[in-house]
């Protein structure tokens, strides 16, 4: 049966051996690239890496959560979506405010370490949304990594952005600025997934009402 919406209600889980076996490969280059840019940007005083590292420990752990609810009802891989949503959003904020405070205490980051890991990250994120590329159009829980993976590669090409400039002007304002605008990223797809899985779990149940009646 099929909600009125057009999609199924249960369609069923992507649990292909292939998008399996990309979700792994996608988690461990996170994991890896985590460590990396956070002792980076620890090291080079950048906020924009920093915040950038903990995007990868994010999306590391949404990798984990697909594999973990793979081949699982819709329903559940919606609720597991709800918890990757809202930890997105919650890293925005983090980042938000963390780049308040930079603002408020100053300091110049290195933009030879910011761009140097900066290309390294968006080589890693370009080759992890190529991977996902075929799966983007799926359910919110399969819609969340794609969405990770794309927002990551446009923030890697922001922190790129913002080393050229740190180094052109000698200021610190375009990490700070950087920060910024993947803390907007996270939100807006935040935004997006809550709003795909909530409808996804309204579904079945507006199904159910409409059969009983």
């Amino acid at each position: 049966m099929r909600a009125a919406c057009g999609t199924p209600c249960e369609q069923e889980a992507p649990a292909t051996g292939s998008y399996r076996g990309v979700l792994w490969m996608v988690l461990i280059l996170n994991a890896i690239m985590f460590l990396v840019e956070l002792g980076a940007g620890l090291a080079a005083g950048s906020v924009s890496l920093q915040a950038d590292a903990l995007d990868f420990l994010g999306d590391s752990a949404n990798y984990g959560i697909s594999l973990f609810v793979l081949g699982m009802s819709l329903r559940r891989r919606a609720s597991a979506s709800l918890i990757k949503g809202g930890s997105m959003g919650m890293f925005g904020i983090w980042v938000f405010g963390h780049t308040g405070y930079r603002l408020l205490n100053g300091g110049v980051p290195s933009a030879v370490i910011m761009g140097g890991v900066g290309m390294l990250a968006l080589a890693v994120n370009v080759l992890c949304a190529v991977l996902l590329f075929a799966y983007r159009g799926g359910d919110s829980n399969m819609r969340s990594v794609w969405l990770c993976s794309r927002n990551d590669a446009l923030g890697n090409l922001a922190v790129i952005l913002a080393a050229s400039s740190v180094f052109a002007t000698g200021a610190g304002w375009p990490d700070l600025l950087v920060g910024s605008i993947i803390a907007a990223l996270a939100l807006s797809a935040s935004f997006q997934i809550l709003r795909q899985a909530i409808g996804e779990l309204r579904a079945p149940a507006i199904q159910h009402g409409a059969a009983e009646g």
